[in-house]
């Protein structure tokens, strides 16, 4: 049977097509709907920080984030067929979504995964959501979004709670977490560099079709390089293993990568990009109750003077 296409337009362009009398109303309710897909990704990829911590106790970093991935790309793919969304790709956006698709997963997956090895979960979150700063910084000459002053202010604060969350020192540096650290540095300016591009290049896909082709070009050099180096026992794995793999597809992938792209497509970059400082919020305290990982009074001020700048950035 057929699958019709859907229209591939961003939540943007079809605001220009709308009365202005419509226009701010329609604003209002896209930036909602980006601002709660938004949420939904945090919360997603904050709680997945310490399953993956977890997950490598039991299974090498390369594969699980590759082979979870691309197991989540074929879920994606059945759901956005069950929604009549063509998987069809233009000839001409080819280029632009393998090089997007190396950004914004290739690069992730495999330098984060790599960096959980030298650092503690809580740490890594916190090196990886430099990215807004990248991202911000990047979208002033390549997309126009000037850094207002409330904006530079939000992501202030955000950040200093951030190293407060490491004790007021920021990452207890060594030479033994250099790599990590270094790692999760690249993964964040990688991930910002296609955060930006996707919003000045977009792709003219359906939110559902664009993560399920990123994903899974994404990921499949991360879980074919995993299989050559690694040596992943899945036999082996317990049964709070395949839960937590289970949960690594359905939730780190499935929902909150299709989220991500759909609220990118409703936010501007600086905007979504500060946004997801709230999944290290998450990944500190998930990893203080799972891991055991040290969380005080300090770090619980910290965490709300990270929210406190999220929400200003919102209303920038």
């Amino acid at each position: 049977m057929e699958i019709e296409p859907v229209d591939s337009r961003t939540p943007q362009d079809a605001l220009k097509d709308l009365p202005s009398g419509h226009s701010a109303a329609a604003q209002r309710r896209t930036r909602t709907i980006g601002y709660l897909l938004l949420t939904a990704t945090s919360v997603g990829w904050g709680l997945n920080w310490p399953v993956t911590k977890h997950l490598l106790t039991e299974l090498p970093p390369l594969s699980v984030r590759g082979i979870s991935g691309i197991v989540g790309a074929a879920l994606l793919a059945l759901l956005a067929l069950l929604f009549r969304q063509s998987l069809k790709v233009p000839r001409a956006q080819w280029p632009r979504l393998v090089l997007l698709s190396g950004l914004n997963v290739t690069a992730w997956m495999a330098l984060m995964g790599l960096a959980l090895v030298y650092l503690p979960a809580s740490e890594a979150a916190v090196m990886a959501y430099s990215m807004p700063v990248w991202a911000s910084v990047l979208a002033w000459p390549i997309l126009g979004e000037r850094i207002s002053a409330l904006r530079v202010v939000a992501m202030a604060m955000a950040i200093a709670g951030l190293v407060a969350l490491m004790g007021g020192g920021g990452i207890a540096a060594s030479y033994a977490k250099l790599p990590g650290i270094l790692l999760a540095l690249a993964g964040a300016f990688l991930f910002a560099v296609g955060t930006v591009f996707g919003k000045r290049w977009p792709l003219t896909l359906p939110p559902l079709t664009s993560a399920v082709w990123q994903i899974l070009i994404g990921c499949l050099p991360v879980a074919a390089l995993g299989l050559l180096i690694e040596q992943p026992h899945f036999e082996a794995l317990s049964s709070l293993g395949w839960t937590l793999f289970a949960y690594s597809i359905v939730i780190q992938f499935c929902v909150a990568y299709a989220c991500w792209f759909a609220a990118l497509q409703r936010l501007p970059a600086s905007v979504a990009a500060i946004g997801t400082l709230l999944v290290p919020v998450i990944g500190v305290l998930a990893s203080a109750v799972a891991l055991g990982e040290p969380l005080g009074a300090a770090k619980i001020a910290a965490l709300g003077f990270t929210i406190a700048g999220v929400v200003l950035a919102s209303r920038s």
